[in-house]
C-alpha cells in the first residue's frame, strides 16, 4: 500500500465513520489524512504484531478531534480490524470520538483537551534522551490549538533540553471550530513564533506526499527541536467542505453523504 491509497482509505473511512456515528470532525480529518499516511506507511518505527515494543516512535494527535483519522490508519495497518472503524462513536464503542489509548493497540496518550498533546510528547521525549533510548516522538497538533499557552511553555521547554528526537507538525489549515484563526487570533507569522521558541522550522504543502516524507527525513545537527509548518486544506478531498467551516461540527449526511462518497470515488488511486 503506498501513503496515497493510505491517505485515501482514512478519508473513505473518515466519511463513514462520522456518517454512521453522526459524530463530528470529517473536516479536520480530511485536512491531516495525508500527513497521518504518510507517517504510518514510510516514517514511524512500529509494528501491530508488538505494538507495545520498546524501541517503537511515539505519536501523539495532540488535536484529538481528529482521531478517526488515527483509527482508520491503525485499522488499515493491521492494528485492529478494519470492521471495528463502524463502531466508532457508538455506545459503548473504545473508538470514542477524541481519540482514546484506552484499550487500543498503537495509541499511545488520550487527547482532546486542547494543548495538552505536546507536552505529554515533550515529556516522553525528554525520558528518551535521560534513557539514553533511539524512539522518536511525533506531535500531530492543530493550528488552533497553538492559541493555548500551555503549547508555548512545552516549546520553550523542548528546546531548553535540546529534545531533538521531537518533531512537532502544525495542520495549518486555518481554520478552528466556528470561524477562521484570522478572525479568532491571528498566529500570524506563525513560522518566526516557532522559530523564535528554538525550533528548526519548516513550511510544506502539507498535502504532498513528497513534501511531507522529505521534511520528517530532514535532519538537523544544532539539537534542536523540529517543526513542520503543513498548510493544509480543511475538508480536503470534497469540494463541498473545503474550507468551509460548517463542516468543523457538521457530519455528511443524505444527499451530502453521497456527494462526498462519489467525490472520493472518482479520486481512488
Amino acid at each position: 500500500m503506498t501513503s496515497e491509497e493510505l491517505a485515501w482509505k482514512i478519508k473513505r473511512h473518515g466519511v463513514e465513520m462520522t456518517h454512521i456515528s453522526r459524530g463530528s470532525h470529517i473536516g479536520s480529518i480530511l485536512s491531516v489524512a495525508d500527513i497521518i499516511a504518510v507517517l504510518y506507511n514510510d516514517i514511524l518505527n512500529v509494528d501491530s504484531k508488538n505494538p507495545g515494543k520498546e524501541d517503537r516512535d511515539r505519536i501523539i494527535l495532540s488535536k484529538g478531534h481528529a482521531g478517526a483519522a488515527i483509527y482508520a490508519a491503525l485499522a488499515e495497518k493491521g492494528f485492529f480490524s478494519v470492521e471495528e472503524l463502524a463502531t466508532h462513536y457508538g455506545d459503548g464503542s473504545r473508538l470514542s470520538g477524541h481519540v482514546s489509548h484506552k484499550g487500543i493497540p498503537g495509541v499511545e496518550f488520550s487527547t482532546g483537551s486542547l494543548g495538552h498533546g505536546l507536552s505529554v510528547a515533550v515529556g516522553m521525549a525528554l525520558d528518551a534522551k535521560m534513557g539514553h533510548k533511539d524512539y522518536r516522538l511525533y506531535v500531530v497538533m492543530g493550528d488552533g490549538e497553538c492559541d493555548e499557552g500551555s503549547v508555548w511553555e512545552a516549546s520553550m521547554f523542548a528546546h531548553h533540553h535540546k529534545l531533538d528526537n521531537l518533531t512537532v507538525v502544525v495542520d495549518y489549515n486555518k481554520m478552528q471550530s466556528l470561524d477562521f484563526c484570522e478572525e479568532t487570533l491571528s498566529l500570524a507569522p506563525l513560522d518566526k513564533k516557532f522559530e523564535s521558541f528554538g525550533y528548526n522550522v519548516l513550511s510544506i504543502d502539507g498535502h504532498n506526499h513528497d513534501e511531507l516524507r522529505k521534511a520528517f527525513r530532514t535532519t538537523f545537527t544544532n539539537g534542536n527541536p523540529k517543526l513542520i509548518i503543513a498548510n493544509t486544506i480543511k475538508g480536503k478531498g470534497i469540494s463541498f467542505m473545503e474550507n468551509n467551516i460548517l463542516w468543523h461540527y457538521r457530519t455528511p449526511q443524505g444527499e451530502e453523504y453521497e456527494a462526498a462518497v462519489k467525490e472520493l470515488e472518482e479520486q481512488k488511486p
